[in-house]
């Protein structure tokens, strides 16, 4: 799923200079995420970098835009082709947060 800003946002700005992709804005009323940027941070961290900093838990799994894990590696690596990424079969749990810890 792609992460979505819920109505809670209260426009701190926190999130916005977090997310790897550039995908977060300021909408008219809260900030945004672009779902077609969004990657949950997938190749990057192993939870989402915008709920990760946000004060009011505000950053969400959105429900309407569901995702493999295959999805959004593959968009992180088409947002980012200069970025050398492991094969998705050995991404650490370090770099996602489909990849559960033992």
């Amino acid at each position: 799923m792609a992460t979505l800003i819920t109505e809670e946002c209260i426009n701190c700005g926190a999130c916005e200079p977090e997310c790897p992709n550039q995908a977060i804005s300021q909408g008219e009323d809260i900030f945004v995420i672009d779902p077609m940027l969004c990657t949950e941070c997938v190749g990057f961290n192993e939870k989402e970098a915008c709920a990760a900093v946000c004060p009011v838990d505000c950053c969400v799994p959105d429900p309407q835009i569901p995702e493999a894990e295959a999805v959004l590696y593959d968009r992180a690596k088409k947002l980012h082709p200069e970025t050398k990424f492991p094969p998705l079969a050995d991404l650490p749990p370090s770099l996602s947060r489909f990849r559960a810890r033992s």
